[in-house]
């Protein structure tokens, strides 16, 4: 349900926000999960990808394939990672393109902002799971049922 008046549900409109998004929204756009123990680690679930983090593909064609990111190539909504490449028919190899929403984070490359980037996620999420379970005690719904 859309609760704010100037957000569309267009599909039309979302779809050309999407791709015609500047570089700094694709960045955000272009996160990845975490895996398990990073999650439990760090608390947080997903990152946007960067440049030297290793992954690991899940989904597709190189599912299993692990390496460290190449190049994280915004305009086509790719990454390019380490071993993943196809022979072209002149003989050079060349990477191939993976969607970020197909791969897994297992190590990440980090520096102070990226780090700032954590513990300010993992804030937010220890606020909102504080105020989780506080909606309703088992009183209130017994009192309700008598």
């Amino acid at each position: 349900m859309k609760y704010n008046p100037r957000v569309s549900s267009s599909r039309r409109k979302s779809r050309k926000a999407h791709f015609t998004a500047p570089s700094h929204l694709r960045r955000v756009i272009m996160s990845a999960p975490l895996s398990t123990d990073l999650r439990s680690k760090y608390s947080v679930r997903s990152m946007p990808v960067r440049k030297d983090d290793e992954v690991q593909v899940v989904r597709g064609t190189f599912k299993g394939r692990e390496g460290k990111i190449v190049q994280v190539y915004r305009k086509k909504w790719v990454i390019h990672i380490e071993r993943i490449t196809r022979e072209k028919v002149n003989g050079s190899t060349v990477n191939v393109g993976v969607h970020p929403s197909k791969v897994v984070i297992t190590k990440l490359r980090l520096d102070k902002d990226r780090k700032s980037l954590l513990d300010r996620k993992a804030k937010g999420r220890a606020a909102a799971d504080k105020d989780k379970g506080n909606k309703f005690t088992t009183d209130d719904v017994m009192q309700s049922i008598d």
